[in-house]
């Protein structure tokens, strides 16, 4: 069985996210969409990872072969514990290509036996970031053009909390 994994923040997941995850998911056996924690982004996100996996999981949940997951290890490592032959990528710009090359090369050098698979955006899809949907939702904008709507109640939810709290 061929598996893949496609890492992320996530916070929140985008409807360029959600592309990316069918597109994948037609690819192989089973596609596990992992939250990782992120380094530089602790303690700073909108969602918590357990909160992040299960709005991925309501968005996710029609596809049989894509499993949710959260994890604080190497990706490497958890690539290896999960016996998946490859990564998922998606780049939107050639700035997110050079980053995720060098990651890439480090991931592979790690674990020998694991592939990174490259998926450029979709162009409607393009400027789309988890960075811009928390910019809009802190004004109220309308976000059905970038994130599923079974989550934007989620957001708009989270944001009205920080605003009261």
């Amino acid at each position: 069985m061929k598996t893949a994994i496609y890492p992320g923040s996530f916070d929140p997941i985008t409807l360029g996210h959600l592309n990316i995850i069918k597109r994948a998911a037609v690819c192989f056996d089973k596609l596990i969409v992992c939250v990782m924690v992120n380094s530089e982004k602790v303690n700073r996100g909108l969602f918590t990872p357990e909160e992040r996996a299960e709005l991925i999981r309501k968005v996710v949940c029609k596809l049989p072969n894509v499993e949710v997951d959260c994890s604080s290890t190497l990706l490497a490592e958890y690539a290896r514990q999960k016996r998946a032959c490859t990564l998922v990528k998606g780049l939107r710009a050639v700035s997110d290509y050079e980053n995720e090359l060098q990651m890439a090369l480090i991931n592979r050098k790690l674990n020998p036996r694991l592939e990174t698979m490259f998926l450029p955006s979709s162009a409607k899809y393009t400027y789309v970031s988890s960075s811009v949907v928390k910019e809009m939702a802190r004004y109220g904008a309308d976000l059905s053009d970038f994130v599923p709507r079974e989550i934007i109640a989620d957001i708009q939810q989270k944001m009205d909390s920080r605003r009261d709290g």
